[in-house]
């Protein structure tokens, strides 16, 4: 398998509070790794998978970047160029979760935006809230390219949870996807660490066998990450966890 062919990744995502509740739990998860400029003639061979369109699986351009189903790697590229980040011609490829029966719930996908000489030079974070919000955190170099593994703080900005608060900063840790996937993000609030989340897995070939293979191991998965955010946030707060109101969403959408 290329490292320009599609990917479906089987991986296990992993939550472990640290304060001021211990407490931990993981999931099967599947997410699809493509590149924005291929996967629309990708998709065209595949019966369980379409773009913009009502599959058993998809994926719709309206949710992800700018939200009007507009071309996300003109999108991108010029979040780029605003941050003096050129690529070129080169590709940009996206993790995220799919579309199930026409639902979908990405807590984060994650953009990794390539030169075309093959170099690594950002990588966009998109997370999203239950409350329908979303923000981008960009991570570079000030247009020079980035070293596998990439590592980078950025401050928290973005209210994802009712159980965390504002003041604290992501520690971001990204392994090459290839063959294995492994994106770490750790949240710290005064140097003390509250918070981490993983997803790992390996990858195989964007085919019907390997999507219809994931529904069987996960079905109804995207459902279900929306209820677990829900069921493991309650039983947290039953542990004596503090609830934080929902602040007001940043006023810049995009944190550099």
């Amino acid at each position: 398998m290329s490292d320009q062919q599609s990917k479906i990744y089987l991986t296990q995502v992993m939550h472990q509070r640290f304060f001021p509740v211990d407490y931990r739990f993981s999931y099967p998860v599947f997410s699809l790794l493509f590149d924005l400029d291929r996967i629309e003639a990708e998709s065209r061979s595949l019966s369980l998978f379409s773009i913009d369109r009502f599959n058993l699986l998809s994926f719709n351009r309206k949710d992800h970047g700018p939200r009007d189903g507009s071309c996300l790697k003109s999108w991108a590229t010029q979040l780029l160029s605003s941050q003096n980040i050129e690529i070129g011609d080169g590709s940009i490829k996206l993790l995220c979760f799919p579309r199930i029966l026409g639902y979908a719930f990405n807590p984060i996908s994650i953009w990794y935006c390539y030169h075309k000489d093959g170099s690594l030079k950002a990588l966009i974070c998109e997370v999203n809230n239950t409350f329908k919000e979303h923000h981008f955190y960009l991570i570079h170099n000030h247009g020079e390219s980035l070293s596998w593994p990439v590592s980078a703080v950025k401050q928290k900005q973005f209210h994802v949870s009712p159980l965390i608060g504002m003041n604290g900063e992501y520690h971001f840790a990204f392994h090459k996807p290839g063959k294995r996937l492994g994106v770490v993000i750790r949240e710290y609030q005064d140097e003390r660490l509250m918070l981490t989340a993983s997803q790992a897995g390996y990858s195989y070939p964007l085919k019907d066998s390997q999507l219809l293979y994931a529904l069987i191991r996960t079905p109804l998965m995207t459902f279900k990450v929306m209820f677990a955010i829900h069921w493991q946030a309650l039983k947290i707060w039953l542990r004596g966890a503090q609830f934080f109101p929902k602040p007001k969403p940043p006023k810049e959408q995009i944190s550099t």
